[in-house]
Order: structure tokens, then sequence, then C-alpha cells
């Protein structure tokens, strides 16, 4: 399409958790499909998905926008916490956005939910991020459909100066119950004080036949049966990939709406690094660069290793020369690659157990073939004698960050956390996190609970 004429900026992807199933792949793949030129991921509380949607989008010549559908805390306290669609501009809006986050499930925590806090807001700025009322789920929609237009106004007012020209009230159609009532009044209200509208679809699944999937899989997240009339039903059918032509004759009546989707995907333009890596820096003796005190730690730690394995000085004398190439062939590659400080780093932690009563694994995977490991201590296994190959581990025409596998006993793991997070800082150092996904087996076994069929005809 050589004038796009819409541009999601609401989808919810398998990353938000609870109540999204679309893959990245599918949607951009439908995006390629149907012209759009830019298409936005905004999971629920967490940018989970983001670098796996960048390149997936980046590589299909689909302009990827990040955002994110977070939850709010209200300022006052008879009032629930509402949504806002925060999009990402740039860097400085993708970092305030992250440590906003971050904030939110480690400070403020309510019912399950990470709320941002607008104080938070405030006190930072919100330069680089564009916000979105959140249409009937934000705070606006929810005073507009309680008849309390003073006070939308006034929260209006407040999220349009604290996000100056870059605040717009959101419009929707998906069929739920007050969506026409709350899209008249934002309309109303926009008009009033002179601020933008844009229209969003917020798309949960690819196609209008996911629905009853999509259904069962909010059941599953909430514990709930499918069939219970008394749950909340907060979805419809409608919620969707659709097209721009869809959203064109949804919202014909309102031209300017579906423009402004394709400004705002205009105005963020966020740029990654990815595949480059950042180490902490790690503290050398004054005056020695990274690259020389991992060449002195290595020498001394040959001679030490050298006097353990030849106790006889003669044949000590004799290895030496086999030993000593081979560290500087070593030395040379890491340095080039480097990846000075990594070794240093992961020394320093494994020697620190090993001096501290926490039993540490010899080594294993293809980090034992390195002898700058065994001589700083990483690994205890010595690769000359069994002719392990450092290239496995470390090869300059394979460009990639060294990993090594390391055990510690898990009644001492803990103490090693946290004597790294104490040379490093409490905020530099985090656990790598695992997505849990739904297996064959046990999918079976939940989507039968949530439809209310017998145990044992799910089991067979």
């Amino acid at each position: 399409m050589i004038n796009p004429c819409f541009v999601h900026l609401r989808l919810h992807s398998e990353y938000s958790i609870t109540d999204g199933i679309v893959r990245v792949d599918d949607a951009v793949a439908r995006a390629v499909q149907d012209g759009m030129p830019a298409l936005a991921l905004t999971d629920l509380s967490n940018v989970f998905g983001m670098v796996k949607f960048y390149q997936a989008a980046r590589s299909k010549g689909v302009k990827p926008l990040i955002g994110c559908d977070v939850w709010i805390s209200q300022m006052q306290a008879d009032h629930r916490p509402a949504r806002l669609l925060l999009l990402v501009q740039d860097r400085d809006g993708f970092r305030r956005l992250s440590e906003w986050l971050t904030r939110a499930f480690r400070e403020n925590q309510v019912r399950g939910r990470a709320e941002i806090r607008p104080e938070w807001m405030e006190q930072d700025g919100t330069a680089g991020l564009i916000a979105l009322s959140g249409a009937q789920s934000g705070d606006v929609g929810q005073f507009v459909l309680a008849g309390n237009l003073a006070q939308a106004v006034q929260q209006a007012n407040y999220w349009a100066r604290l996000f100056p020209d870059r605040y717009y009230l959101e419009l929707q159609r998906t069929g739920q119950q007050d969506a026409e009532d709350c899209l008249r009044g934002c309309v109303q209200l926009a008009a009033e004080l002179d601020l933008p509208v844009v229209a969003t679809h917020p798309v949960q699944f690819m196609d209008a036949v996911d629905f009853k999937a999509h259904e069962a899989r909010v059941c599953i997240a909430e514990g709930a049966l499918l069939a219970d009339r008394r749950r909340a039903r907060l979805f419809t059918p409608e919620q969707y990939f659709k097209t721009q032509a869809e959203m064109a004759e949804l919202f014909a009546d309102l031209p300017v709406a579906l423009a402004n989707s394709v400004d705002i995907a205009q105005r963020c333009s966020l740029a990654l690094t990815l595949g480059k890596s950042q180490l902490p820096q790690f503290p050398t003796p004054e005056g020695m660069t990274l690259d020389d005190f991992l060449r002195v730690r290595a020498a001394d730690g040959l001679h030490q290793r050298l006097l353990a394995l030849f106790p006889d000085e003669t044949q000590r004398e004799q290895k030496r020369p086999v030993y000593e190439q081979r560290l500087q062939f070593e030395l040379g590659t890491i340095i080039q690659m480097g990846f000075p400080g990594y070794f240093l780093i992961v020394a320093d932690f494994i020697n620190w157990a090993k001096h501290n009563d926490v039993p540490v694994g010899p080594g294993r995977g293809s980090g034992a073939g390195s002898l700058v490991a065994y001589v700083l201590g990483i690994t205890d296994l010595d690769p000359l004698p069994y002719d392990l190959l450092f290239e496995r581990f470390l090869n300059p025409e394979r460009v990639s960050m060294p990993d090594f596998d390391v055990d510690f006993c898990q009644d001492g793991r803990e103490r090693v956390i946290q004597y790294v997070k104490d040379k490093y800082g409490h905020d530099a150092v985090s656990q790598i996190v695992t997505f849990g996904t739904l297996g064959s087996r046990s999918v079976i076994r939940d989507v039968g609970r949530v439809l209310d069929l017998p145990y044992n005809l799910c089991d067979q």
C-alpha cells in the first residue's frame, strides 16, 4: 500500500502472559501482507518480546514500534487503577519506560499488577514517550463513562501537561459494552480541549476464529471455567488483526483518527544495538589496562599450576615452552575479541567461591578446552594432556560471547550471587528469566479443565 491509512499501535502478543495469543512472527507477516509500513508491540506491563519483535520486523521491512500497555496507580484512593499506552520514540524514552516497569515490579505491585506511579513520571520527565489515553480502560475514559466530565477534563489536562504534544485521546470500536459511549465522549472532550485523537484496535489474536482459543487462554490464566456466566468477559470476537481496509471502514466517520495512527508511527524511531556485549568494568590496578592485567594474572596462574603439575624442576622446565606457547595464543585471541574483562570477572567470583567454602564444579563443556581458564582457576582441568581445543570455546571466525558452564553447590549459590551484587551493584546483577510455555500434555489438561471435561477423558 503506497499511502498507508492505518497502523496498529496496540497489540498483545503471547508475551503478555495472561491474555494474548499472538505470535510475533505471525503478526509481522500479517503486517507485510497488508502493506502496513509499521507495527507496534505493546504487551501488558512488560517488554519481554521486544528483541524478538524488533529483529522479526526489521528483517521483513516493517518499522518496529515498541511500547507497553501499563497500569497506572490512581492518585485518588477511591478509584481503580487505569491503563495508559506508552509508545517509545527514542532510546531515552525506552530507558525511562524500562526503569518505570522495573520499579513497578519491585516497589509497587498491587494484587499482582505492577503499577507505575504518576509521580515517577513527574520526577523523571516523559521525553521520548508518546501516551495514549487507554480508551475505556484509561482514567479519562472511565470518568467519561461515569458522567464525571469535570474529572475527565482535569485528568486529560494533567496528562497533556505531563506529555506536551505527545498525548492522544484513544478511540476504539471493539464491540465492547460502552465502547461507543466512551468514543463519543472522548471525541467531544478532544474538541473542547483541543487534543488530538487516534484510532486503535486492541489486537489479542490473529483471526476471528481464534476468539474461543483466546478465551480458553484467559481462563487458564485466571483459573476460571469457560462456561461460567459470572466470569468477567473483557474481550470480544472483534479483537483480531484487522486490515487497513477494515479499519478504514470502521472509522470512516473519523478519518483524522486513522491518519494520526500513521503520524504516531512516523514520530517513533527506536534504534537498538544488538549482538554487542556490554560488560561491566572490572577493576584493575591504577595505570594497568584490562589486557595487561589479564596477562599478569595468567602468567602468575600458569606458574602456580606448573608447580603443582610438575614438582620435578627439570620436567617442569621441559614442559613450560608448550604451555607458554598455548597461553600466548589464547591470550592473543581473547584480547583481540575484546573479552579479557569477561575472563577476569568469571575468575573473580569462582575463586571467591573456592576460598569461601562454596563447592564449584571442575568445569564442563567447551570452556574446559581453555588453558587461560585453567590457570585463572575458572576450571580445574588441564586441557593439554587431553588435546582439548580452545577454538571450540572461542573462535575469531565465529564471534560470539564466551559462555562458561559453572556449577555451584545449591547451598552456597546465593552467597556467590550476593558477592557479585555487592561488587558490581545490586541494580547491575540479574538472573536470566525462563519463560514457561504450555506443553502438549499440560495444555490438553488445562483446556479440558476450563471446558469442565472429566480428568480421565483428558488423560485418555
